[in-house]
């Protein structure tokens, strides 16, 4: 039973410390951002620690070591900007290289803080400087166990054996200090997730038919764009108008409810007529399109064909049929012209009495 029931919380705590940091262009330009700060933020405590030992200590081995330490900082920390950090951001990459360089900047900082003389020495404020990074950096289940791992390591390494009231003070400041940068983090993360939810919903109103909810104009033209570059790299596609024929009969017999049932329920059949990786859009009024790569388990004919079989079992109880104009995509077209050249088919179906499916070539 407890080994059953610690596998999903494993997989949990490890879905929360590696969390993707991004998904966008603009999340990574944020963290890339982020390790830009946080250098200039190691340099200059590094450059406050070395004049600090300077301007305070007499000079001894224990001096020479801060100081070579901060040294050291100062000359390598800018070597983490020359990482692929855009490239890390939206992998495992990116949280490994947060955790990574928290652990090395709670090691160094430990031993400065023992170097200048143990748990009277000022350099153990920098552990706090560290926590509010992790604030922003990390999710909470980050801050939690970076947090956790740096005020016990400070424990063990600095205070111990010879606690004082003083360091246990200090020690319980920080486990309550990493408390807030946690709840700092959550609220964080969680206004992320609002933000990325409302503009997902955004774009989904912006592309999608408020009646039927199938992708609409914007969408259709954008992918029917990128299917013309498509086209030029080998993979052939074929755009179909469908209009409907005898629709206005039904907004004028059964009104504009069952005007917009029909509507939506033909959005429907021409989705089930076609495969998944296709997309059916609403352009406008009774104008529905088509967009559908050319496989040799589907041809263009036959595809056209059953959408205009979908249609006809569908609106059969209002005789409401429809007319397909047919077009290859070819490479290098301009979307005006193809569509043009779907319309002129879909045109040529319909004066021929509709019901009927008309190709036209490039």
């Amino acid at each position: 039973m407890g080994g059953a029931s610690s596998g999903p919380a494993l997989a949990g705590l490890r879905a929360g410390l590696y969390r993707t940091l991004a998904r966008d262009d603009a999340r990574v330009a944020y963290w890339v951002r982020h390790v830009r700060i946080g250098v200039l933020v190691t340099e200059l405590a590094a450059a406050a620690v070395i004049g600090y030992v300077l301007l305070t200590a007499e000079p001894t081995r224990e001096t020479a070591a801060l100081l070579a330490l901060a040294g050291i900082v100062v000359v390598c920390t800018p070597a983490v900007l020359l990482l692929p950090l855009r490239a890390m951001m939206r992998d495992w990459r990116g949280p490994t290289l947060f955790y990574g360089w928290t652990l090395a900047t709670a090691v160094v900082v430990i031993t400065a803080t023992r170097l200048d003389g143990g748990a009277t020495s000022p350099l153990d404020a920098l552990l706090f400087l560290t926590l509010t990074y992790l604030a922003v950096a990390y999710p909470p289940q980050g801050v939690v166990a970076m947090g956790t791992l740096m005020t016990v390591a400070y424990l063990l390494l600095v205070e111990l054996p010879g606690l004082t009231t003083g360091g246990l003070f200090f020690v319980a400041v920080m486990g309550i200090f990493t408390i807030v940068c946690a709840m700092s983090s959550a609220n964080s993360w969680a206004g992320y997730d609002r933000q990325v939810l409302l503009i997902s919903a955004q774009e989904a109103l912006a592309s999608t038919d408020a009646l039927t909810g199938i992708p609409n104009r914007r969408l259709f033209l954008e992918r029917l764009a990128g299917a013309v570059r498509a086209a030029g790299q080998g993979h052939p596609a074929v755009v179909c108008l469908v209009d409907l024929d005898g629709f206005k009969a039904v907004n004028d017999t059964g009104g504009h409810a069952a005007g917009d049932a029909l509507l939506t329920a033909i959005g429907s059949a021409l989705g089930g007529a076609v495969r998944e990786t296709d997309t059916v859009a609403r352009l406008g009024g009774d104008e529905f399109a088509v967009l559908a790569a050319v496989t040799d388990d589907l041809s263009p004919a036959l595809l056209a064909e059953r959408l205009r079989a979908a249609v006809a079992a569908t609106g059969a109880r209002y005789g409401v049929t429809a007319s397909v104009g047919l077009a290859a995509i070819e490479p290098g077209d301009a979307v005006e012209e193809l569509l043009h050249r779907a319309d002129v088919a879909m045109y040529r179906a319909k004066t021929g009495g509709g019901d009927r499916v008309s190709a036209r070539g490039g």
